[in-house]
């Protein structure tokens, strides 16, 4: 699998990560032996970046993988964390003391003494324009708790933000074809300033495997089933934030145009590493099945020119209007 650098962190990732919010909670039940069993299907097929975080099943996707490690202590894998929802979001919680103890159980967590990167979990607006919020950071790396820091973002502006602060490694975003304001600013100014880009949500919540009908059912502790109107968080992470019927049906469309030999997922995925400046793609996965196939995702040459302007055309008619000015 091709390997890019993760922006400021100065280390080689593959194009296709691993997203690990399915291993925790919020998507169904995923036992620890299925959970594990995904850890190492991805690697198997080339993954080097695994991303989670403090609040995923409250810690336990940072536990799976920190066994993970303990177990298999001669892979090079970078691993991404993030921390800041296990607390009520307001700015005020945003401090060098959180950080310190937010950071303390992920390292314990991941059986980790330094943490590759640790990335502010889409907190308030303004934590993002604060200037004690990158010095505690930048305090954090100064004493070895981290290597790196970055934000993930539910916003474009949030994006442009923290990309102008000088030590910000990366940037995780939406990016999917059913989400494509990323494209018009952020990308292009986190490739000049040298920051990284992980693209997260690539399937839209599924959408874009193309399996799902109008009458699919989600478990009652999956997000896709209880957070649809946003009630629970940004309900942007839900589906990108698109009306599920009309989302099914743009699949549909987007199925269509997808090459021969290639799955409606593997298509969608290879699109999103086909954008210049990203540097990751983070997929979930539920099943070994689904972690190789994400895997051989990074190795598509070319999604075809049909496909890119088919996204263009299907994001036009059925999102831009409703999607474009709210992210």
């Amino acid at each position: 699998m091709e390997q890019r650098i993760l922006g400021k962190t100065g280390r080689s990732v593959s194009t296709v990560g691993l997203g690990t919010w399915q291993l925790g909670a919020d998507w169904g039940d995923v036992t620890e032996e299925d959970a594990l069993a995904v850890l190492e299907a991805s690697v198997d097929g080339g993954v080097t970046f695994f991303d989670t975080a403090d609040v995923y099943g409250d810690g336990r996707s940072e536990q799976l993988i920190g066994r993970f490690l303990r177990a298999n202590p001669g892979l090079d894998l970078t691993v991404g964390t993030k921390m800041g929802r296990r607390v009520d979001q307001v700015p005020e919680n945003y401090t060098l003391a959180n950080f310190r103890a937010w950071t303390d159980r992920s390292r314990r967590n991941l059986q980790q003494d330094t943490l590759d990167l640790v990335q502010l979990h889409c907190p308030p607006t303004a934590v993002y324009t604060r200037d004690e919020v990158y010095d505690a950071l930048d305090t954090l790396v100064s004493e070895g708790v981290i290597r790196n820091y970055g934000v993930s973002v539910e916003r474009t502006d949030e994006a442009l933000e923290a990309i102008n602060r000088g030590n910000t490694a990366t940037v995780q975003i939406i990016l999917n074809a059913f989400r494509l304001k990323p494209l018009d600013e952020v990308l292009p100014a986190a490739k000049q300033a040298g920051v990284g880009i992980i693209a997260r949500v690539p399937l839209a919540s599924g959408l874009l495997s193309g399996k799902y009908t109008p009458e699919t059912e989600f478990p009652e502790n999956d997000h896709r089933n209880y957070n649809r109107d946003g009630s629970s968080f940004d309900v942007g992470e839900t589906f990108s934030g698109v009306d599920f019927p009309t989302g099914v049906k743009a699949a549909q469309e987007f199925s269509a145009l997808v090459p021969d030999g290639v799955s409606t997922a593997q298509a969608a995925l290879a699109w999103v590493i086909a954008q210049d400046g990203v540097s990751t793609v983070i997929p979930g996965a539920r099943s070994s099945v689904q972690a190789h196939a994400n895997a051989e995702a990074g190795a598509m040459q070319s999604v075809g020119a049909g496909l890119i302007a088919g996204v263009q055309d299907i994001y036009d008619r059925y999102f831009r209007a409703a999607i474009h000015p709210r992210w």
